[in-house]
């Protein structure tokens, strides 16, 4: 029997981990599941219907995903594909999106295009402060405008940006929290006014999930639901339809179908590599008990635990190491 080597088991595991990603995001990126979030979150949709969002003001080519998803041709109409993903400058590298669309919004009577950037964030803490990238973030796809939606010296023409982090496994003092970052206008000296709509162009949200049965908060009880690794997909399809009136299509339910499967397959290799971790170190603590108690070479002692000679230089090299 071939030995998978720690390389080889790492590659295997970073694939499933990757497979898991990108069906997130493909259930991410069904409409009708942005909707609720633009709904919930966003002012600018807050009085709207979420059919009435998904079907009329998310623009039809504009979505993205960070890692390719093949759609589903019988319900083409259903994601959201579109605009480049990667926003690029010969000095600050490039910026990869999750999930990036367009949406138009009603007011006064004429549409207004927002740029909406959707990020799904598993660690809350990755080394640096989630809220830095997401500003940076909202500044990159404000200068990324340069030349798309203004020329020049037109900034008039400047479209507001949100930046929506969801992060699936925060710290417990942030579990079933949303906030949100602006920029607000605050006279230091006099008092004047300027229209909200001049300087309101970039918002950062983070929405942090937790338990969805200590919430009554509508979005997070949806994602809680949507990406949790411990409910079903039979059950998440029937909360979706029953609390969220969210119809099955023939996608969203393949995608949650591939979650549900990897994060079973993930977890069980877990818990697998753990008992395998625990009986390596069982048999080379009974090595290190029969040399030292018997006096017999590391040899004579995996002879006498019976350990398949195949097996034996793979301890010899454990025992050098500690």
């Amino acid at each position: 029997m071939e030995v998978e080597t720690p390389l080889a088991e790492s590659i295997r595991t970073i694939d499933k981990n990757a497979q898991l990603d990108a069906a997130c995001k493909q259930v991410l990126a069904v409409k009708i599941i942005l909707a609720w979030i633009m709904k919930c979150c966003l002012e600018e949709f807050r009085d709207h219907d979420v059919n009435e969002i998904a079907e009329k003001y998310i623009e039809g080519e504009p979505a993205i995903s960070k890692v390719a998803v093949s759609p589903d041709k019988t319900n083409a109409d259903q994601r959201i594909h579109g605009i480049s993903n990667e926003d690029t400058s010969l000095t600050e590298g490039t910026v990869t999106y999750d999930i990036r669309f367009l949406a138009r919004v009603p007011r006064s009577g004429e549409l207004i295009r927002i740029i909406i950037d959707l990020e799904a964030q598993g660690n809350y803490y990755p080394g640096y402060p989630l809220p830095k990238r997401g500003i940076y973030y909202c500044c990159r796809m404000i200068s990324a405008q340069n030349g798309t939606e203004f020329t020049n010296s037109n900034y008039q023409d400047i479209k507001k940006v949100y930046s929506i982090f969801i992060a699936i496994k925060p710290p417990l003092e942030r579990q079933n929290t949303i906030t949100r970052y602006r920029i607000v206008e605050e006279n230091m000296v006099g008092s004047v006014k300027e229209p909200v709509e001049t300087y309101d162009l970039m918002t950062l949200l983070m929405i942090c999930l937790g338990r969805p049965e200590d919430t009554d908060c509508d979005i997070l009880r949806l994602l809680d639901v949507l990406l949790s690794n411990d409910i079903e997909a039979a059950e998440k399809q029937q909360v979706l339809k029953d609390d969220f009136g969210i119809p099955m299509t023939r996608e969203l339910e393949r995608g949650l179908h591939d979650m549900c499967d990897l994060g079973v397959a993930i977890e069980r290799e877990g818990i697998a590599k753990g008992r395998a971790e625990g009986m390596t170190e069982g048999i080379l603590s009974a090595i290190r008990n029969l040399t030292e108690t018997m006096g017999v070479s590391v040899e004579k002692a995996m002879a006498a635990l019976k350990i398949p000679e195949s097996e034996q230089r793979r301890y010899l090299d454990l025992l050098a190491k500690q």
